[in-house]
């Protein structure tokens, strides 16, 4: 048994190192690229890193000290933070120039919607802490934590997107599915708490409003993003852009599908404890 253990600590271990080279090397080029290039926009993920690290602290300092919580409660600012971001820029861009064209080809691949590169940047800073906070208090499992693997894809995808400045406003689009993380978020942070009555009128809003985010906001939108990608492929010009964002939407796609087997699993637990009390009374 001692031993076992022992073999798990040090797979870890070595799962995490490995990601920490890859968050290194990640940050190295984002140095690079903002004082050897002078890419100054790109300060905005250093302000985002260094937003989500503050709110670490203060949570931890005058909330609560447990790891867990302390992660998923600034996953839930960044969240909240980003889901304004993009909703406002859509609307804002509506409003100032209509939507005809808005999702043209031209438009997503080459053109960036006001805010857009900024929102991107500081989505991209949170990833970055988020991943090194994980790493940290290892808030991770398995030989390939899916987590882990979900942020190295959108630090890759993001980081080149932001560095030859394409695609800016298809990834935007990628990021409606804050809209769900919200509620994701909401719900871990609710248990947390101890707030755990599946009978509770809050928690049955809550699960009305976690599944239809999760149907429309995140599923729905990134397969129609896919099937985008896929009708317009002929329209891309040769590079690394199309094959990149097709992983990177083939990853995020593959990752929804594990996270609604989470999902409808962590609800048939909860409507099982329900019944369960129910014939307890």
């Amino acid at each position: 048994m001692a031993r076992t253990t022992s073999q798990n600590q040090n797979e870890k271990n070595k799962v995490g190192a490995f990601f920490l080279a890859t968050l290194i090397l990640w940050f190295v080029s984002v140095l690079f690229e903002i004082f050897f290039n002078k890419r100054t926009e790109l300060l905005w993920i250093v302000a985002g890193a260094c937003l989500f690290q503050i709110a670490n602290w203060v949570i931890r300092s005058f909330v609560s000290r447990d790891p867990l919580f302390v992660n998923t409660s600034v996953s839930l600012l960044h969240s909240t933070i980003i889901s304004v971001s993009v909703v406002s820029i859509l609307v804002n861009q509506c409003l100032k120039n209509g939507s005809d064209g808005m999702f043209e080809h031209s438009q997503l691949v080459g053109g960036t919607w006001e805010w857009a590169y900024a929102a991107l940047c500081f989505s991209c800073g949170y990833f970055a802490y988020d991943q090194l906070d994980m790493l940290f208090y290892r808030l991770y499992s398995g030989l390939i934590p899916s987590i882990l693997v979900h942020h190295m894809i959108l630090l890759v995808c993001f980081t080149l997107a932001l560095y030859r400045n394409v695609t800016i406003n298809y990834l935007i689009l990628t990021l409606v599915c804050e809209l769900h993380s919200i509620f994701l978020h909401v719900r871990k942070v609710r248990r947390m708490a101890g707030i755990r009555n599946a009978k509770s009128t809050i928690v049955r809003i809550e699960w009305v409003l976690n599944w239809l985010t999760f149907i429309f906001a995140r599923s729905l939108t990134h397969i129609l993003i896919t099937i985008k990608l896929v009708a317009d492929a002929p329209k891309f010009e040769k590079g690394v852009e199309l094959p990149l964002a097709l992983f990177g939407m083939a990853g995020m796609n593959l990752i929804n599908v594990g996270l609604g087997i989470d999902l409808f699993n962590a609800f048939k637990r909860e409507k099982s404890s329900e019944n369960s009390n129910h014939h307890g009374e």
